[in-house]
């Protein structure tokens, strides 16, 4: 957590979630259909397969307040998880935003999609003065060091990483637009195929053996697709264990009239 000496050292005296929602007048209202979209696809399939659900909390377009000292600064990931915290806010209820000295734990990873006019903040290009709020690239490199940073153009398909390496971002070379973090036991990629019935590349987790996550709807559907798949799998095997057991009788009758025919009782062989 980011906190100074000139900062106040108790939390009794600092504002909660409570006192700090993501809802602002002054804020230009919620994002077009393809940040929802591919927000909501980043959050069906963020499943780190080494922590348990209930300690992983994802958010999209939730305020996200980084500093004990201007506690009315914050910044709004499009996307960003958190590993090693409760799902729900004190185990009882939804966050209206993520307050980084109620929570003490930092984003693991954040996604931003580039938007027009975004490019130069989302890229740390963006220069600020003295007194003025910090860039995201600042917030999240040098205030909440989050690990893993990463860029997403959804007009180009163009996927940039960054990862913290020390204490500056080190941009990831990315030879099959994916990025694998160890620490998850995750990756994140560029999958084609169609999400909320649109065909079009999203961005998207996958396992470590390359498999891309199933969302919820996806497992349903393969759950019923195998149980299709079994149902079927044992009526062509009942069919075949009636075809053998009609053949066998049949075997059967016909040995019997052989035997009737040469005066021979096949009850009493």
């Amino acid at each position: 957590m980011y906190q100074t000496e000139e900062s106040p050292t108790s939390k009794n005296v600092l504002p909660t979630m409570y006192d700090l929602p993501s809802e602002h007048p002054e804020d230009s209202g919620l994002p077009d259909l393809f940040h929802l979209w591919q927000s909501r696809n980043l959050e069906y399939t963020f499943k780190p397969s080494n922590y348990p659900s209930d300690r992983v909390f994802v958010a999209s377009d939730l305020n996200l307040y980084f500093d004990v000292r201007h506690t009315q600064w914050y910044k709004r990931p499009d996307w960003f998880g958190v590993v090693g915290v409760d799902r729900l806010y004190q185990q009882q209820e939804l966050r209206k935003s993520y307050v980084i000295w109620q929570e003490e734990v930092s984003p693991f990873v954040v996604v931003e999609l580039v938007s027009p006019g975004t490019e130069n903040e989302d890229l740390g290009q963006t220069v600020r003065g003295v007194g003025q709020p910090p860039t995201k690239w600042q917030v999240y490199e040098q205030i909440l060091r989050v690990p893993y940073y990463i860029v997403f153009d959804g007009a180009t398909n163009n996927l940039r990483a960054f990862v913290l390496a020390g204490d500056r971002y080190q941009e990831l070379i990315l030879t099959e637009s994916q990025v694998w973090m160890p620490e998850i036991e995750l990756g994140l990629g560029i999958w084609d195929g169609a999400f909320e019935g649109l065909e079009r590349s999203w961005l998207r987790w996958y396992d470590a053996n390359g498999g891309w996550i199933p969302t919820t709807t996806e497992q349903e559907c393969q759950q019923k697709e195998f149980a299709q798949q079994q149902a079927e799998q044992q009526r062509q095997e009942k069919e075949i264990a009636q075809q053998q057991a009609e053949q066998q009788r049949r075997l059967a009758e016909g040995l019997a009239q052989r035997l009737r025919a040469m005066g021979l009782n096949p009850d009493e062989l």
